[in-house]
């Protein structure tokens, strides 16, 4: 899947249009969607220096803190854009959505020193934590104020400090919008 595709993806999850015409006016009206516009367009290679320039000064601007070469899925969302940092190892999935004041970060030591792996259809809360080389599963909702140093199972919702696995198939239902209409 190209990042053109994936950007129509995201713009898809975002506010259920379609088209470059709605890709454009949603970039323009929406901070985090443009930051998301412009990490696309690095990492497909195309006029990287002017892509790069545009990454820092949205940065600066909203506190997102996503690495470029961070590598992420189709159908990825930011609710509230604001202080949201993701480690550039890090790998997410397909219908992934985060919200203000999230991390996903490295552990520099230990048993879990790495990066996160989400899985798909994972929903972040605010201020959610998430470090170290743990892998998320599928369809897994992470509470708000959560902090997850350990791998979650699939079909599962993760809360509290320490957090605390809860197992519920379609743990996501409701939280995770428009994840049928993006092609894989």
């Amino acid at each position: 899947m190209t990042e053109l595709e994936k950007a129509y993806a995201d713009l898809y999850r975002f506010n259920q249009k379609k088209g470059l015409k709605n890709l454009i006016i949603t970039a323009i009206r929406k901070k985090g969607f443009r930051h998301i516009c412009y990490l696309r367009w690095y990492q497909s290679g195309h006029c990287r220096i002017i892509a790069r320039l545009l990454l820092r000064w949205s940065t600066n601007t909203t506190g997102l803190d996503i690495h470029f070469n961070t590598s992420i899925g189709p159908g990825f969302v930011l609710h509230h854009p604001f202080n949201i940092a993701i480690n550039g190892r890090a790998v997410l999935g397909k219908n992934v959505s985060l919200h203000h004041g999230c991390t996903i970060g490295a552990e520099l030591r230990g048993k879990r020193a790495g990066n996160p792996t989400l899985g798909d259809n994972v929903w972040v809360g605010s201020n959610a934590c998430i470090v170290g080389e743990v892998h998320i599963g599928n369809d897994v909702l992470i509470a708000p104020l959560t902090y997850v140093n350990f791998d979650v199972p699939d079909h599962s919702i993760v809360i509290g400090n320490p957090g605390r696995i809860i197992a519920k198939e379609h743990a996501t239902e409701g939280y995770i919008s428009n994840e049928n209409e993006i092609i894989s």
